[in-house]
């Protein structure tokens, strides 16, 4: 298993998913809105989820005036698309990522004390979940596993 912190800003379906999410805009009717464009090109860069506050705050640190209100109804729009991945990472926080086309995606680790989310790949629980289905003669259209616990600060702050 791979674990790579979320703080990265590119992805390397970054532009593919970009413009797979601008012409499914396009197609559904969507007039190209400054503010859906914005959270598009922010959630591309980006390694893993944010909550509808963090895309806010960043949008607002580049210089960018998209309002709170603007980022929900936006993301909203590309929840219904079917453009986004949504992780409820408890306490009522949800977060978005970028839900590729060509399927790519990872899992997560949520931490239960300070709400850290970090992603993982692991080809093997890939295999388990594919095999587990045809076991079970199943089709998974799709499959989300969020691991809860403690991450190494938290578990470090509790031993001290």
């Amino acid at each position: 298993m791979s674990a790579h912190s979320h703080t990265h800003d590119s992805h390397p379906g970054a532009t593919a998913w970009d413009e797979h999410a601008r012409a499914a805009l396009t197609r559904a009717g969507y007039r190209s809105g400054a503010a859906r464009l914005a959270v598009v090109d922010l959630l591309a860069r980006q390694d893993c989820c944010l909550s509808a506050r963090e895309i806010a705050d960043r949008l607002r640190e580049q210089g960018s005036s998209v309002g709170l209100a603007s980022v929900y109804r936006a993301l909203e729009v590309l929840d219904e698309l079917g453009l986004l991945g949504r992780l409820d990472s408890g306490e009522g926080t949800v977060r978005y990522e970028p839900a590729y086309p060509n399927g790519h995606h990872h899992h997560h680790l949520v931490c239960d004390h300070c709400g850290r989310v970090t992603p993982f790949e692991d080809d093997g629980l890939e295999a388990a979940i594919y095999s587990l289905a045809k076991q079970l003669d199943y089709e998974v259209a799709g499959h989300d596993v969020v691991l809860r616990g403690s991450c190494p600060d938290c578990r470090l702050a509790q031993k001290r």
